[in-house]
């Protein structure tokens, strides 16, 4: 498989496994509170991700220390939290939606933060992507999902704008690093923060024990951690590496295509103007690789 194939097969990959991750969390929360989702989920992805440390220990932390923490606390450990928190206001498929802002965020954080050059049609891309996406959040939920609290959709598009200061400093800082150690160490330095702040400041340990379909709530974070955080996480850097951080980032503007399909799943009817949202947002991925297709 050439290297623009697998590159399409990673960003279907991921958009298929973060767009499910709003579900998840949904699922997370009908036990736990929504930040005792969000630290379940970066603590048991930390765990999952220790044994590797054997391997990956040698490191110049001094020297990676800021690349690495952009990628923990900004990619994963803040946006945990954020998307849990909005999900108690707004839906999980709202939530999806509002999470293709991140490739917009991406290219203005990059030019404004780290100097780098956006292409014509990487810039009209994203906001082709971004109209896309626009109108899927209007066509994609109810008028009261629409209206309810601007202040928890903001929490999203918070959460997107540390994707993007992220995923530039993974390109910035992290380059050089293999996918897996930087993704191993990175939640090494996150994890205990997470711990710490679960079994100490929140009631995860009660509610594990007295809710009912506990269990199975904390299966579907586990599985939000371990698919969704760590093993994707891995992935993402390599497709950043791969692709550069436009074309990684706008996996984002696919995941509203699985929040339809996880609509259509639950019986939803789905308005003819959110397909023609989603060719709308394919379209903006095309346009974004334009110029990496001119030289090939």
């Amino acid at each position: 498989m050439n290297t623009k194939a697998l590159s399409w097969t990673i960003l279907i990959a991921l958009s298929l496994i973060w767009g499910s991750s709003f579900i998840l969390m949904k699922q997370g929360m009908k036990a736990f509170s929504s930040d005792e989702v969000a630290a379940l989920r970066i603590t048991i992805a930390s765990a999952f991700m220790l044994p590797f440390l054997i391997k990956y220990y040698k490191i110049d932390l001094r020297k990676n220390l800021k690349g690495l923490l952009l990628m923990g606390v900004f990619g994963n450990l803040i946006p945990a939290f954020l998307f849990t928190k909005a999900e108690t206001e707004i839906s999980s498929s709202l939530t999806g939606m509002l999470n293709a802002l991140t490739p917009l965020f991406t290219i203005i954080v990059g030019m404004l933060a780290f100097r780098q050059a956006a292409s014509r049609n990487q810039v009209a891309g994203v906001l082709v992507g971004f109209v896309g996406a626009v109108v899927l959040v209007m066509y994609g939920s109810d008028e009261s999902d629409q209206t309810k609290n601007i202040l928890y959709s903001l929490l999203v598009a918070l959460a997107t704008l540390c994707y993007a200061i992220s995923v530039n400093g993974i390109k910035a800082f992290l380059g050089h690093l293999n996918s897996m150690q930087a993704t191993v160490w990175s939640f090494t330095l996150i994890g205990p923060v997470a711990a710490i702040y679960l079994f100490g400041f929140t009631d995860v340990v009660r509610h594990a024990q007295e809710k009912p379909g506990a269990m199975v709530s904390l299966g579907y974070v586990s599985i939000l951690a371990i698919v969704g955080s760590a093993i994707s996480v891995v992935i993402y850097n390599t497709l950043i590496k791969m692709s550069g951080t436009v074309f990684a980032a706008s996996c984002t503007y696919l995941i509203p295509v699985v929040a339809i399909g996880w609509g259509m799943f639950d019986g939803e009817s789905v308005h003819v103007m959110q397909m023609v949202a989603v060719l709308v947002i394919i379209a903006g991925i095309r346009l974004i690789n334009l110029k990496k297709k001119e030289k090939a």
